[in-house]
C-alpha cells in the first residue's frame, strides 16, 4: 500500500487528482465547524453524550457526519441523505418497470436514475430537516413563541438542506475530479475526525489521571486488531473454479481454459448492520414522539434494552436486545445477497459460454449448487457482521468507558473505513496501471 501511495505521488496527473481529492475534503472538514444560527449547541449536544438506544442511532450519524450532527452544523445531514435516497433507488430499480428499463439503457438511463435520486435525497433532507427543528425546539432558542419564530425555523431548515446538496455535490466532484467514489471518502473522513477527536479530548483526563493512560493504550490495541481482523475477513472469499470446454470457430480453437467464480464471505459489507441499527431505533424514536412517562416505556427499558443498570433484569434486556439484533443482521444479510448475487443469471451465463462447475451439470443443478455455496457463505458473513456489531461495543465500554471513548469508533465505521480504504487503494493501482499502458502504448 505504502509503496502504491509512493508511486501515485511520482506522477503529475495523479498527485493532482490526490490533491484535488483532499481539498474538496478539506471543504467538507471547514462546512462541518460552520454553526448555524439560532442553535444553542451546547444543549443540543447533550443529547449524544449517553449511552442509551435512544442516542446509539444519533451516535452513528454524528460520527459519519465527522461531529457536526452532533452540534448541529451547517452539514450536518451531511451525504446520509443521498446515501438512503440511493439505497431507496436501488430498491425501486427492483420493483418498478420502468426504473428497471432505465438501468439496462446504458449511461443514458443510469444518468436519469442518478438525477431522480438527488430529487429523493433533497426531499428526504428536508423531511429530515424538520424531523430535527420540531423534535428538538427545545435545544433551538425561543423562536416558537416569538412573533416571527416560523421564520428562524424555515432558515434553519433550508440551511440544513442547502448543506446536505452541497456536500452531495462534493461528493460528485470527487468521484469525477479525484480518486475513488466520493460518497465514501466523505464518510470516512467524518469517521476518521470524530475517532481523531475523541483520541484528542482524552489527554486533559490523562493529565489529571496518568493511570488511564493504560486504558488508552487497551482501547488502541483492541481497535487495531478489530481493523486487522475485518481486513482479514473483507479479502475472503470462495473461488468456484469453472471450466470452459473447448470449441472450434473456423480455423480457430477457443476456450478449453480454467477459471474461478468468486464469492466474497462479506459481499453485503456493512449494509445489514445499518439497516438492524435502524430497526432498533424504531422505539426509541416513536417513544420520543409520544412521550417517556408511561408505563409502555417503562417497559421497554427495564426487559427490551441493554442499558438500564440497577434493574435484576437487566440481563434479560442485554439477551432480548442483542438476539433480535443479531436475527436482524442474518436477515438483512440474506436479503442483500439476493441482490447482490444471482445464481440463475450466472448458471445461464455459464451455459451460454460452455462454462461448467466440475462434478455439476449445466442449468438448474449449477444454480442450486451456487445457491447452496451462496447461503453458507452468507450465513458465515452475517454471523461476522454480528460478531463485529456486538462483542466490539462491550468491550469499547469495558476499556474505553472511563475516557469517554465507547462512542468514539463503532463496529459500523471500523466496516466503512476498512471498505473505503482498500477500495481508495485499488483505485490508486488502477491509476497507476493505467498510465503504465498508456506509457507502453506510446
Amino acid at each position: 500500500m505504502w509503496q502504491t501511495i509512493k508511486n501515485a505521488f511520482s506522477d503529475k496527473s495523479i498527485r493532482c487528482k490526490i490533491f484535488a481529492t483532499f481539498g474538496l475534503l478539506l471543504a467538507f472538514r471547514i462546512g462541518c465547524w460552520i454553526p448555524l444560527p439560532g442553535i444553542t449547541a451546547d444543549f443540543y449536544a447533550g443529547q449524544f453524550g449517553g449511552t442509551g438506544e435512544s442516542n446509539t442511532i444519533f451516535q452513528l450519524l454524528s460520527m459519519m457526519s465527522g461531529g457536526s450532527m452532533q452540534y448541529l452544523t451547517l452539514f450536518a445531514l451531511g451525504i446520509l441523505p443521498f446515501i438512503n435516497s440511493f439505497i431507496i433507488m436501488q430498491l425501486l430499480t427492483l420493483i418498478i418497470p420502468p426504473l428497471e428499463r432505465l438501468s439496462k439503457q446504458g449511461d443514458e438511463g443510469r444518468e436519469k436514475i442518478t438525477i431522480i435520486t438527488r430529487y429523493v435525497a433533497i426531499a428526504l433532507a428536508v423531511v429530515q430537516a424538520i424531523g430535527i427543528v420540531v423534535a428538538y425546539k427545545d435545544y433551538i432558542d425561543p423562536m416558537f413563541g416569538e412573533k416571527n419564530g416560523w421564520l428562524t425555523a424555515i432558515m434553519i431548515i433550508a440551511l440544513l438542506v442547502s448543506g446536505s446538496t452541497v456536500v452531495m455535490w462534493l461528493g460528485e466532484r470527487i468521484t469525477e475530479l479525484g480518486i475513488g467514489n466520493g460518497t465514501s471518502l466523505i464518510i470516512f473522513s467524518g469517521i476518521l475526525s470524530s475517532f481523531g477527536l475523541a483520541l484528542v479530548n482524552t489527554i486533559p483526563q490523562i493529565k489529571v489521571e496518568p493511570n488511564k493512560l493504560w486504558n488508552l493504550f487497551g482501547y488502541i490495541l483492541v481497535v487495531l486488531f478489530l481493523f486487522a481482523f475485518i481486513v482479514f475477513v473483507d479479502g475472503g472469499e470462495r473461488r468456484i473454479k469453472v471450466n470452459y470446454a473447448k470449441q472450434v470457430k473456423g480455423n480457430k480453437m477457443y476456450g478449453g481454459q480454467s477459471t474461478f467464480i468468486p464469492i466474497k464471505v462479506n459481499s453485503s459489507g456493512v449494509m445489514p448492520i445499518i439497516f438492524a441499527s435502524s430497526f432498533m431505533t424504531i422505539p426509541m424514536m416513536i417513544f420520543q414522539f409520544t412521550g417517556q412517562d408511561n408505563q409502555a416505556f417503562a417497559n421497554y427499558m427495564t426487559y427490551c434494552y441493554p442499558g438500564t443498570t440497577g434493574s435484576q433484569w437487566q440481563w434479560v434486556g442485554w439477551v432480548f436486545y442483542y438476539l433480535v439484533m443479531l436475527g436482524l443482521i442474518i436477515f438483512f444479510a440474506y436479503f442483500y445477497a439476493q441482490i447482490q448475487f444471482n445464481p440463475q443469471d450466472v448458471a445461464r451465463n455459464l451455459q451460454q459460454y460452455g462454462g461448467s462447475i466440475q462434478g455439476i451439470r449445466s442449468g438448474k443443478p449449477t444454480s442450486d449448487y451456487l445457491q447452496k455455496i451462496n447461503n453458507r457463505i452468507v450465513l458465515f458473513g452475517a454471523l461476522f457482521l454480528g460478531f463485529i456489531a456486538i462483542i466490539p461495543a462491550a468491550l469499547f465500554q469495558l476499556i474505553g468507558g472511563g475516557l469517554g471513548l465507547n462512542n468514539a469508533i463503532s463496529s459500523t465505521g471500523m466496516l466503512i473505513a476498512v471498505s473505503v480504504a482498500l477500495e481508495f487503494n485499488k483505485q490508486l493501482e488502477g491509476q497507476l496501471m493505467m498510465k503504465h499502458y498508456k506509457g507502453f502504448l506510446k
